[in-house]
């Protein structure tokens, strides 16, 4: 129950509280939110503010620990201890990766797209960038002027957790094995 905002939306939201005070728990934000007619459940809190990358960070004069973000469209973590969820959401939804120039065109189930397209900003891969992502759909730019190919071919092998594609990668993925 989010008063219909969208999940956007509701993050933007949350971003500006943040970013406005100090946020020292979930339910001091469940509590901002609501003041301004946001009800959320923690699930969904708990869910927007890992999308966000919030993080909780005791302040240097001693304040108790509150809430802090990473500057937007950062990527939220270095490549190298971000793969483990990018090759679950990558095994999980990459239904068919096809390169072509610069570009990799990615299909996924209806409605995951946005999903999968915002897991790869988010890691930053160093061969990645940017993302647009439709329904079913999502348009990797490559780095490479012809990397397009590649760049698929190496999501694709993400997927199939395979981890020589990105050697950086290599430990994060054996260590997250099944």
């Amino acid at each position: 129950m989010t008063a219909g905002l969208t999940r956007s939306a509701r993050q933007a939201r949350i971003r500006r509280l943040i970013e406005a005070q100090a946020v020292t728990s979930q339910t001091n934000l469940a509590a901002l939110l609501a003041e301004s007619g946001v009800e959320v459940t923690q699930a969904t809190l708990s869910r927007d503010l890992e999308e966000l990358g919030a993080v909780k960070m005791r302040g240097s004069d001693g304040a108790p620990a509150s809430y802090v973000l990473p500057p937007e469209n950062a990527p939220l973590r270095p490549a190298q201890t971000a793969p483990a969820r990018l090759t679950r959401l990558l095994a999980d939804l990459l239904t068919h990766a096809e390169g072509s120039a610069n570009l990799a065109v990615l299909r996924t189930p209806p409605g995951a797209a946005q999903f999968l397209a915002s897991a790869l900003d988010k890691v930053g891969l160093p061969d990645v960038l940017g993302t647009i992502a439709g329904d079913d759909t999502v348009l990797v730019v490559a780095r490479d002027p012809d990397g397009g190919p590649a760049l698929a071919e190496r999501l694709h092998a993400l997927a199939a957790r395979t981890p020589a594609v990105y050697p950086e990668l290599h430990k994060d993925l054996e260590d997250d094995a099944p």
